[in-house]
């Protein structure tokens, strides 16, 4: 029996989807093609803007080959604060805007992770549950604030009532999250991806959040943090208490970050 030909049959719709259609450009029906708007590169902010302090000194561990030696996916936290320095370094590890170019038709990000044609559809949104100088609750990462700096700003969305029980149910009773520093949450804006890349660009959206992930669980490593992407979550729950749509803006990923409860290599100094 050939075993690499198992359930080809049952799978054959989802083994398509992740392959390249090989389609050309002039069959995109895209809205840049048809001369439409892009939408913009952020969200505007709607609550009170945050300044986190600077992150410059934040970083535990600079050596990228321990980093990639050290990278785990951890699950047990003790629960400790994290520091909001070390917040914002994990923020703008993922999203930060580098360069960010315009013109009259179009926009590029650059950011610290890749994604095609620089259209970068995520937005972050971290649940804090133990950060040090922040009140509990969940933040909205903002970081059009910061073209081209090492900063990082959040705005407050809204506080967040019984925090382990919460995130239990939000990430399908994986209890072990309650326990973490902050829950950074990626929700995807699938438009300023279709505008320019059409029916290819869902397959590119769901490679970028990959990227988007490996940036953060290393640099949680560089922190001396822990951390755990997730992609067992309750999307109708999610959205709720992110406070989405679930239709033009909805959840993609999760990654919980915190202190190790067990001491890891990358702790001792």
């Amino acid at each position: 029996m050939n075993t690499m030909n198992k359930g080809s049959d049952e799978f054959a719709g989802n083994r398509a989807f992740m392959k390249c259609s090989g389609m050309i450009t002039e069959e995109l029906g895209s809205g840049e093609q048809k001369g439409l708007t892009p939408p913009p590169p952020g969200k505007a902010p709607s609550g009170k803007i945050l300044e986190l302090p600077a992150f410059a000194g934040a970083v535990k561990n600079k050596d990228f080959s321990e980093l990639l030696e050290i990278r785990r996916s951890v699950r047990a936290y003790s629960g400790a604060p994290a520091a909001a320095e070390q917040l914002a370094f994990m923020l703008w590890s993922v999203q930060g805007v580098l360069k960010y170019k315009k013109s009259a038709k179009t926009f590029a990000l650059f950011k610290p992770a890749p994604s095609g044609g620089a259209r970068h559809p995520f937005e972050i949104y971290a649940v804090v549950l133990n950060v040090e100088g922040l009140e509990p609750g969940i933040y909205h990462y903002l970081p059009m604030e910061h073209v081209g700096e090492k900063r990082s700003a959040v705005e407050f969305v809204s506080a967040f009532e019984k925090p382990i029980e919460t995130i239990s149910e939000m990430l399908m009773g994986q209890s072990w999250a309650s326990k973490a520093s902050f829950v950074l949450f990626f929700s995807c804006i699938p438009y300023r991806a279709e505008w320019r890349y059409g029916h290819m660009s869902h397959r590119a959206m769901l490679i970028d959040i990959g990227h988007a992930g490996q940036n953060a669980m290393l640099s949680a490593a560089a922190l001396g943090l822990g951390s755990c992407c997730c992609a067992r979550y309750n999307s109708a729950l999610c959205d709720k208490v992110l406070g989405i749509d679930g239709k033009d803006e909805f959840t993609v990923y999760a990654v919980p970050v915190g202190v190790p409860k067990i001491v890891r290599r990358f702790d001792l100094t």
